[in-house]
Parts: C-alpha cells; structure tokens; sequence
C-alpha cells in the first residue's frame, strides 16, 4: 500500500505560512536535495488554496499525478489536473490502494487534519526553519482527539532546518 506522507516546511512556532500566505521565509538549503524528494512521489494531494499558491508561481510538478481537493474549482477549468470536490475521502483510499510511489500531502493544514481524522496520513514530515513567525497559516488546524507519533528519521542542516519524519499510529 502507498503511503499518504504530509511533508511540509514550517517554522519553529509551528506555520507553514505567513498570514499572507507569504513562504519567503522558507530559506533554500544547499545540503537538501529536492530532486531527490520529488522522485520519491508521484502523486500530489492539496487544497485549493494551496494549489493556486503554487500553480501562480509557475509550478507544474511535471510527471506527477496531482489531485487538489476543492469545492470551489471546475474541473473543466483545470484540465492538467484533477479536482476533487466530493468523496474525497474514497479517492484517497483508492490511490493509496494502486501501485505506484508515495502520496505527497502538499501543504495545507486543513487538508492534513482532514486526512488525519480519516486515518489516510501515514507520516508527518516536517522540515522546521529556524524562525519564529509569530502568526500565519498553522500546521495543523484543530484536531480532536490524540495521535501518537513515532520518530523514524531526523536530519539536521548546517543552516539550523531539521527534517523530522515522524509515523503516524
């Protein structure tokens, strides 16, 4: 079975985002490799939100499947990729069911609990920059109920990020 990984960037306070949206505090790191992390996915899940975040900037994510889960956005306008408006939660079984490589969750704290309270999210990855932001988009809205958490991996960068890879029981 695939595994559905919510791998995301955050500060030490615990935002994947400004309250603007804004990431310009998301500083590169010359020791990760990102190639190496998209070849390990090749199906990406997000909220709409996050979606025309990214598809702004000119994001396409080439060669990878991508799902965005939204009620506001028509399929016909999005040709390159494939809304989710209802049963969001049967589709997502269904591709953890099919072959292939990892399930990337892409951003989008809402979209994480979600899953979450499905039991659909299989590791919690946080890559954690070295900054406080004081206020912004959360890494996980309210969530009721308890987790547990086993750290399977951790790496720490020369520029003070730590990647932690933490599943989800």
């Amino acid at each position: 079975m695939r595994r559905l990984r919510y791998q995301v960037a955050c500060s030490l306070d615990g935002f994947i985002a400004g309250l603007k949206d804004e990431f310009d505090w998301i500083t590169p790191e010359p020791e990760f490799n990102f190639e190496e992390l998209h070849a390990q996915f090749d199906t990406i899940i997000m909220g709409r939100r996050t979606y025309e975040i990214v598809s702004s900037l000119g994001e396409d994510f080439v060669g990878k499947q991508v799902i965005v889960a939204s009620r506001t956005l028509r399929q016909g306008d999005h040709s390159s990729i494939e809304i989710v408006s209802e049963g969001l939660e049967a589709r997502v079984r269904e591709l953890r069911s099919e072959s292939g490589k990892d399930i990337w969750l892409y951003g989008g704290s809402d979209l994480f609990s979600q899953l979450l309270a499905w039991n659909l999210v299989d590791t919690v990855e946080p890559a954690i920059i070295p900054i406080l932001l004081g206020e912004g988009v959360p890494l996980f809205t309210l969530y009721e109920g308890r987790r547990n958490l086993v750290l399977s991996n951790h790496r720490v960068y020369s520029s003070g990020m730590v990647l932690l890879e933490y599943n989800v029981q």
